[in-house]
């Protein structure tokens, strides 16, 4: 039975090849679709994965709820005190408390060369609860003080073949240290994929004035702490004793207890990637709304496919009407019939999934790019050709049940007569199932271009400077103090540098945050709280500084060096009506503000700026910013600038960035996702389209004695593609009208998650419904004027 339900299933395919080969290709695309984001989605929720006590591994935290405001805010930055109290009163609830430094771009020296690679100071234990696979060494190699550990491919960049075990490194060229162990290179899918090597946290703290005078103060938040539970500890009792942290340990002077109530609680790994962003003091946002967005994607586009095989099937249901007749009339009963529509539909998904899976093969290359991933097919996983095929069966099941159910309810007696007619009978289905394709698609649509108007919108955003042939440099080597005039003088000279001056973080991001400021008119009971950029003389020529009031820092005027300059925002927080010549103080000092800036943006260009203060200072800098003269080619300027950095500071590695492409890299996660989403959109779109194109060659088939008497009646071939379009177009305009509001609600709550968004027009939903009837008539009017074409003699003595 099972070899007859095949043989005639197989000639039915052959019989109609292009109905067939729609139905295959439109399942297979939809199958291809759904692979590849299931590899992605499964890549998203395995993150961190990697490291094998990812659930019980944890970021401590600080949750502080402003009182008067009823703000919460969340911060992963701790201080030094904070990880010496829990060593002290919490070891019995964790098996690792482990203090660490900023995961940021270090140089290291070695054989008289340097290079600059990404890496952490860490305190012992992180190698064992991050379970690295080491090649050499231990876990215990991150004991000693001077102890580094690197990755195997960091090893081959710094000693190339040689055994690096035993070999000192020079950090920073101001931290000796010695190479104890080596690593395997960290999964893409990790959030310490970029780290090249981990350094004792010791060796970092001795050489760290910073550290030394802040041991034991309340108020240096400049740290990160991870601990690791032990297994008989759970995460709510240890987050509940972590909840009165600093009312059991802080001082009575701790001045942010009365005011902002703080609490630590823990942040697990596997929450890290997926769960990235606070809402008032809760991690409910982030990824996650991708991911689930993309399950929605990818379950829609298989309905789509899934919908074209049923329509096309019920369709063609008078051309089967007679089979299914006869073969009722010989005794077949309804439950074989069932059987028989079911094995043709599995065949089909069958067939579809061999294609799907080559499309995937293919095509996986290229999406790994797009999506900045590493993902492949599992061939020798069990458990993938099990989901595989599992989801092959739904899909043959989900698209010919409804072929099946309703082709094997025809009477013999109709289908003998020739009463029964399709269009009849599965005018209303299969019209339903075409809209809701369509509205589908259109609200796919509708959201991309939301999506990529608001990355747009926020690209376009002003900000503050003009970042156009600026490069910054990491001076992350102690030579270069002291060395400001010099270096600027001899880049000058190179006739390529139009300026240069130096600044405490670098344009993408804010490092320093600092509070106390007074001013007058200031509320008491307000805590404040500014970023700070410690910068040189000619940083706003450098930037191209665009001010409001006032004036930029000047060698001419002695008194800058307490002088301040703000921006905008800052002047509205502290309710500023004539800026310039105010004065404000810092615990007792008084600074006078000179100017004020627009505002820039250094932090995400997705949420409002924040107050600013600049200070004139030589001593606190950390980043050199240098600016291009416009009409010198990048790659010519960039090598005379490497040599003045060579003479100048020979012991320094010349690490630049250009600061449009840093700029640029905060859009790179909204970037990509908008392109998955675009793509994964064009398909839905396109297998619309099959199916719409199946549907157009049947109706003109059905209609070709119509079409042959009205063309001899005079009928033109512009009023036979209207008759034969008009439906079509009625069924994008009905789902235009579903696929709007839809769209309209959930984009606006996906807005609703950046406090700086763009404004829903109503172009674009004019645009979407535009582009639905250009697309529908494009597919529909090849079938339709094709028709209109034929001879109709030739229709009419066919018929």
């Amino acid at each position: 039975m099972l070899k007859h339900h095949i043989k005639i299933a197989w000639r039915n395919l052959l019989r109609n090849k292009g109905y067939s080969a729609i139905n295959i290709g439109g399942l297979a695309m939809g199958m291809a679709v759904v692979m590849m984001i299931g590899l992605w989605v499964m890549d998203e929720f395995t993150f961190n994965s990697y490291h094998k006590n990812n659930n019980r591994i944890a970021q401590i935290y600080e949750r502080a709820e402003n009182q008067d405001t009823g703000e919460i805010q969340v911060s992963n930055a701790m201080m030094h005190v904070t990880g010496t109290v829990l060593k002290e009163n919490y070891q019995d609830h964790f098996k690792h408390i482990l203090r660490a430094f900023w995961i940021l771009d270090y140089t290291l020296g070695t054989n008289g060369k340097t290079f600059t690679q990404t890496g952490e100071f860490i305190e012992d234990g992180a190698l064992e609860m991050l379970s690295l696979s080491m090649v050499e060494g231990t876990y215990a190699s991150l004991e000693k003080t001077n102890a580094l550990v690197l990755s195997q491919s960091a090893a081959l960049v710094l000693f190339g073949e040689e055994d690096p075990m035993g070999k000192p490194i020079k950090i920073n060229n101001s931290m000796d240290a010695v190479v104890t162990g080596i690593y395997k290179d960290l999964p893409k899918n990790t959030s310490f994929e970029n780290v090249q090597f981990f350094a004792n946290w010791d060796l970092f703290e001795a050489q760290d004035q910073g550290i030394a005078s802040s041991r034991d103060t309340w108020d240096n938040y400049s740290y990160n702490l991870y601990v690791e539970l032990k297994p008989e500890s759970d995460f709510e009792s240890v987050d509940e004793a972590l909840n009165n942290f600093f009312i059991d340990y802080a001082p009575k002077e701790f001045a942010r207890l009365e005011k902002y109530h703080p609490k630590l609680f823990m942040h697990t790994m596997n929450k890290w990637h997926l769960y990235s962003e606070f809402e008032q003091g809760k991690a409910t946002r982030g990824r996650i709304t991708f991911v689930w967005l993309f399950i929605g994607i990818a379950v829609f586009v298989l309905f789509l496919a899934c919908i074209n095989f049923m329509n096309l099937s019920t369709a063609r249901s008078e051309k089967r009407a007679k089979e299914i007749g006869v073969r009722k009339a010989v005794g077949s009963g309804r439950k074989q019939l069932i059987h028989q529509f079911l094995g043709e539909s599995l065949l089909v998904s069958g067939m579809a999934l061999l294609c799907a899976l080559l499309l995937v093969f293919i095509s996986l290359p290229w999406f790994n790019e797009i999506a900045d991933k590493n993902m492949g097919i599992l061939w020798g996983n069990p458990w993938f050709w099990s989901m595989i095929l599992v989801f092959t069966l739904i899909t043959g099941l989900l698209a010919g049940s409804y072929p099946a159910l309703y082709l094997s309810s025809f009477t013999p007696l109709k289908a003998f007569r020739g009463t029964f007619k399709a269009g009849s009978y599965t005018f209303a289905p299969r019209k339903v199932l075409v809209v809701f394709q369509l509205s589908v698609s259109l609200v796919l649509a509708i959201g991309t271009i939301i999506v990529f108007g608001q990355i747009q919108f926020t690209q376009d955003r002003p900000i503050g400077y003009n970042h156009s042939n600026l490069l910054t440099v990491d001076m992350n080597n102690p030579n270069y103090s002291g060395k400001y005039n010099l270096l600027r003088t001899e880049l000058k000279n190179t006739g390529v540098v139009e300026e240069m001056a130096q600044c405490s973080s670098p344009l993408s991001a804010s490092y320093t945050s600092w509070g106390g400021f007074d001013w007058q008119g200031k509320d008491p009971e307000r805590d404040t709280s500014f970023n700070v950029f410690q910068v040189t003389h000619d940083y706003g020529e450098t930037i191209g500084w665009e001010f409001l009031e006032g004036r930029d820092f000047s060698r001419e005027f002695a008194s800058d060096s307490t002088a301040i300059v703000i921006n905008e925002r800052a002047v509205e927080y502290m309710g500023l009506e004539n800026p310039v010549g105010t004065f404000i103080s810092r615990q007792g000092q008084p600074l006078k503000i000179i100017g004020v800036t627009k505002n820039m943006i250094t932090d995400s260009p997705y949420n409002p700026v924040k107050q600013a203060v600049f200070f004139m200072d030589y001593t606190n800098t950390n980043f050199i910013h240098i600016k291009i003269k416009p009409d010198v080619g990048a790659q010519s300027a960039i090598a005379r600038i490497a040599s003045v950095f060579a003479e100048v500071v020979p012991s320094a590695n010349f690490d630049y960035k250009f600061v449009d492409q840093e700029y640029g890299r905060k859009f790179e996660s909204e970037q990509r996702l908008g392109n998955l989403a675009g793509v994964f959109t064009l398909l839905a779109i396109f297998i619309s389209c099959l199916g719409l194109f199946g549907l157009a060659s049947f109706t003109a088939e059905q209609r070709t004695k119509e079409i042959g008497v009205r063309k001899v009646l005079g009928a033109s071939v512009y009023n036979l593609w209207q008759m034969l379009s008009k439906d079509f177009v009625a069924l994008v305009l009905i789902s235009c009208l579903i696929a709007i509001p839809i769209a309209y609600h959930f984009m606006g709550r996906w807005l609703q998650g950046y406090e700086y968004r763009v404004d829903i027009s109503w172009e674009v939903f004019g645009l979407a419904i535009f582009g639905a009837l250009l697309v529908t008539l494009l597919t529909v009017s090849f079938q339709a004027i094709r028709a209109a074409n034929a001879n109709p003699v030739k229709s009419l003595r066919t018929e």
